[in-house]
């Protein structure tokens, strides 16, 4: 058992060698690297059925389980647009995307739902993302979207950007999960590490 010492942040630094071997994997591998963080979540949250421990940080300032996981959702909600217009528009361009605002029943929901059923709302997104990524020949992952506001940026850049966030959360989340107690009693084989789990992912994958 590894618990943290250090202030848990999203923001910490990622190392050359994990964003290197993002940019190592083949677009198959690449799409079923961010189509396992579902599982990783699940196999994390759905053995906790004390909502408080997924509820409750470290320290005073430091994200909970459920903060961390509505930032991912919060992530995906504004990469999955910029891929469909990519994806599926002649002159890709990113500015045209209104900003998401959440409905009353979204907004109720947040406040009002476990973490579990929350990870199922972040699953269905995901979902959505890997099915587009699927769907798209190899070529197509280099089409280039446009914007002045933020940054141009091709298909396989933005599936980049949202495996190099899965790390940045769910090593947070890692942490959290230990120092938090939540993993106290809970069995070896759902608290595998973020950098375990990764290694489930092949370099390469033919399909």
């Amino acid at each position: 058992m590894t618990r943290s010492t250090d202030f848990v942040s999203v923001n910490a630094p990622v190392s050359d060698e994990v964003v290197q071997a993002i940019r190592d994997l083949d677009n198959n591998s690449l799409a079923l690297r961010l189509h396992f963080t579902v599982h990783h979540l699940s196999r994390w949250i759905t053995p906790i059925h004390d909502r408080n421990k997924l509820e409750r940080s470290r320290h005073y300032g430091e994200p909970t389980v459920r903060d961390l996981l509505l930032l991912m959702r919060e992530n995906e909600q504004f990469i999955y647009p910029r891929m469909w217009v990519v994806a599926n528009e002649k002159d890709p361009n990113m500015d045209q995307i209104p900003p998401y605002v959440p409905n009353a029943s979204v907004v109720m929901a947040d406040r009002n739902w476990a973490t579990v059923e929350l990870m199922g709302g972040f699953r269905r997104l995901r979902q959505s993302t890997c099915g587009l990524l699927r769907q798209i020949p190899d070529a197509a992952w280099q089409r280039k979207g446009y914007s002045r506001v933020h940054e141009n940026a091709t298909l396989r850049q933005l599936a980049e950007q949202l495996a190099e966030h899965d790390y940045r959360v769910l090593r947070a989340m890692d942490a959290t999960l230990w120092d938090s107690g939540a993993r106290d009693g809970i069995a070896e084989i759902q608290t595998a590490s973020i950098d375990e789990l990764l290694q489930l992912v092949p370099t390469s994958l033919k399909i």
